[in-house]
């Protein structure tokens, strides 16, 4: 038998040989448009941070001071007084904010998702997804140990025929699925999956990650783009790190579904709080969110001129209309080779890749944010000509 060292030192090896090994860049400066590594500048194609409120003044000093008001740790889990007043503020926020009864905070979008999921079902119960819904997604249905039915991405013909047999089988059936695909940028069909899940007597939750904050006149995400309210889809997920611009992830919902998951979801109950000082920045964040619009508006408008750019080049893009627009290449050898090519002119764009991806569709995952500027895009457009 191989030693575990021996085991773990072939699979690596296995890993960089298909060129699916991942590395790590640290840095020493605020997430920003401009990041500089080893003395070189570089304009980042590559954050999260799509409304440029990751180091907000007004977010940074409002931390600075629930610092002074909380200290640093929470110090114990929500149930055992951890959960302080700045929490119970920002989940009324929340609950506001989305429009439903009451909201609840979780450590990380992973960990609301692993809750949400094994705490509603059980093994006579069915849960059906997306196959490009997000990883956590697919775990908390492994976790729940409910029958799990996956469909061919946003093929509606074959989710039907999936709903009308979990309902002749299965006790319950959510359905869950991203709200904007991560790696895609494009939405679900949510006012099409409200329906079917309406026919099949389905309960429906929607990861709203990339969408919250993005979306919608106020920002209220997918379910606001498409004027869907708590009855079509009653159970809400999004995340706090990347539009917000802080951390954390929360779920919202009716009162009998919030106090449901405080009694049994496990990576609520079995986890540390959210820092206080976080809980007081994101609710500053929120109230950046309602109020500066022109975020948004300047988010859109460097969406588009992008886009227009890359048909004239005759790029291969999706039909996003979020910040994500990838550009598909197929191997992993091409999209690691565009990624270093473009960082040697001074642009940070990740490689995609297996498994992240479905095989033959590795990419360059290009996101873009309020806080860049139009001459950049055209940079990041005139390199990409050069490929």
């Amino acid at each position: 038998m191989l030693s575990l060292k021996k085991h773990l030192e072939q699979q690596l090896q296995q890993r960089q040989q298909a060129n699916l090994y991942r590395h790590r860049a640290s840095h020493l400066e605020p997430q920003a448009v401009i990041r500089h590594i080893q003395g070189r500048s570089f304009i980042s194609f590559c954050s999260n941070d799509y409304l440029g409120l990751a180091n907000h003044p007004a977010l940074v000093k409002t931390c600075q001071s629930g610092l002074e008001d909380y200290g640093l740790g929470a110090g114990a889990a929500h149930l055992l007084h951890g959960h302080s007043q700045a929490h119970e503020q920002l989940e009324t926020a929340l609950a506001d904010f989305t429009g439903r009864e009451r909201a609840l905070l979780f450590s990380t979008g992973y960990m609301a998702n692993l809750g949400i999921i094994s705490a509603l079902l059980d093994r006579q119960d069915a849960v059906i997804l997306d196959k490009l819904d997000h990883a956590s997604l697919i775990d908390g249905a492994i976790l729940s140990r409910a029958q799990i039915y996956r469909y061919p991405h946003g093929n509606l013909e074959i989710l039907e025929r999936q709903l009308k047999t979990a309902a002749e089988r299965s006790r319950f059936c959510l359905l869950v699925t991203d709200g904007v695909f991560s790696m895609d940028g494009t939405l679900a069909p949510l006012p099409e999956m409200v329906a079917l899940a309406a026919k099949y007597q389905a309960w429906l939750m929607v990861d709203d990650a990339h969408g919250f904050g993005v979306l919608g006149d106020s920002g209220g995400g997918c379910l606001e783009h498409f004027a869907l309210d708590t009855e079509q889809v009653p159970i809400l997920m999004a995340t706090l790190g990347k539009a917000a611009g802080v951390f954390g992830a929360f779920v919202a919902g009716s009162e009998v579904l919030i106090e449901s998951l405080i009694q049994s979801a496990r990576s609520y109950i079995y986890t540390t709080a959210l820092p206080p000082a976080l809980a007081l920045a994101t609710r500053q964040s929120l109230q950046l969110i309602q109020d500066e619009t022109w975020r948004r508006q300047h988010l859109q408008q460097h969406i588009q001129h992008f886009r227009a750019g890359a048909k004239k080049l005759g790029l291969p893009l999706v039909d996003s209309l979020t910040p994500i627009q990838p550009v598909i290449l197929g191997s992993s050898e091409q999209a690691l080779a565009a990624s270093k090519l473009l960082y040697e002119a001074g642009l940070l764009i990740s490689a995609i890749r297996p498994p992240t991806v479905p095989k033959n569709s590795a990419r360059l995952r290009i996101t873009f944010s309020a806080s860049h500027e139009a001459q950049q895009i055209d940079y990041l457009l005139s390199q990409l000509a050069r490929l």
